[in-house]
């Protein structure tokens, strides 16, 4: 039966995906966001189908909210700052945005009805923890107040923690993912997306620039994977109230992602390393060696598996800035 959900920050890199994958299957989206790192554009596929209503508007807003939240079956909430570099050029909005944010999404959710909600998480909330691979019930190890950066993992970890409140307390049936360096088609280079800034470069023909000494290593996951995810994670009654890694399983050190982009579009610029301190001017950054998740519990809970592989993801992101390039 067709079901009609609402999905903060429905304009963006993963909201418009998830947006087009809920219209695919027969439901009605109400995507709520306030442009500042979406863009309508992620949209245009779906300009003028009926299925589609968006609104421009802030999740810090309760009435925009509310007005929002009228008639859905269920809350997809990705809206938040992100990007290191905004993070850190952003510090009191950022945080308001990704606490207070939240806080009104959740209650609103309640209000109506307790209807079933999805939160965005990160994996940013495991901080500096060395042991690998990042399990559900792992501690977090996070910086010193005084390094903004770990704002962001703060705020998120603050966001579950709100909406596992709201589980155990007033009967919301939440679910949460934390996500793993999700990538793909309409991801920015800016705000510090690294495959895309590299896929950038490369297609431009300026050095690719890694930060640091390139050795701290990410795993990667494809958009539609992520989606996949989120969607059968919120079909599984056993995953109310549960924490759940998304990601990719491929760990790669980002100096040799950057050789995989530069062969991928023969580039002949070469990579730049460049010092944290120039990368991040305005101070506060601080980096984590390994990020790599377990996710065993999402295939036990849910049967997914991670459909494409990372060469097949830089292939992906490459040929869409060649695509950008001969279209300009």
């Amino acid at each position: 039966m067709a079901k009609r959900y609402l999905v903060t920050g429905g304009a963006g890199f993963i909201g418009s995906h998830l947006v087009e994958a809920l219209i695919a299957r027969g439901d009605s989206v109400v995507a709520l966001d306030d442009g500042s790192t979406g863009s309508t554009a992620n949209l245009a596929a779906l300009a003028g189908n009926p299925a589609l209503t968006l609104v421009a508007g802030s999740v810090c807003d309760e009435l925009a909210v509310d007005e929002a939240m009228e008639g859905v079956d269920g809350v997809f909430h990705l809206a938040a700052a992100v990007g290191v570099t905004r993070i850190l050029e952003r510090k009191v909005g950022s945080i308001v945005t990704n606490l207070r944010g939240t806080e009104v999404v959740l209650r609103a959710a309640w209000a109506r009805g307790c209807l079933p909600f999805f939160l965005a998480s990160s994996s940013e909330v495991y901080g500096k923890l060395e042991q690998v691979p990042f399990r559900e019930t792992d501690d977090s190890v996070l910086g010193a107040t005084s390094l903004h950066r770990w704002s962001y993992a703060c705020a998120k970890a603050m966001d579950e923690y709100l909406a596992l409140a709201y589980y155990a307390e007033r009967g919301l049936p939440v679910f949460i993912g934390r996500f793993f360096n999700v990538t793909g088609p309409r991801q920015s280079p800016h705000y510090g997306m690294v495959l895309p800034r590299l896929c950038q470069a490369a297609r431009e023909g300026r050095p690719l620039e890694v930060y640091g000494d390139g050795r701290q290593t990410r795993c990667f996951l494809h958009v539609s994977d992520c989606v996949r995810a989120v969607l059968a994670l919120v079909a599984v009654p056993t995953a109310v109230g549960q924490v759940v890694n998304i990601g990719g399983s491929e760990e790669i050190a980002i100096a040799d992602l950057a050789e995989l982009v530069r062969a991928e579009l023969a580039a002949a610029a070469p990579v730049r390393y460049v010092p944290y301190a120039e990368a991040y001017p305005q101070g506060g950054f601080e980096d984590m060696r390994r990020r790599v998740p377990d996710t065993s519990k999402l295939t036990g809970l849910t049967g997914w598996r991670q459909s494409r592989d990372l060469r097949a993801i830089v292939h992906e992101c490459a040929a869409q800035f060649t695509q950008r390039g001969a279209a300009g």
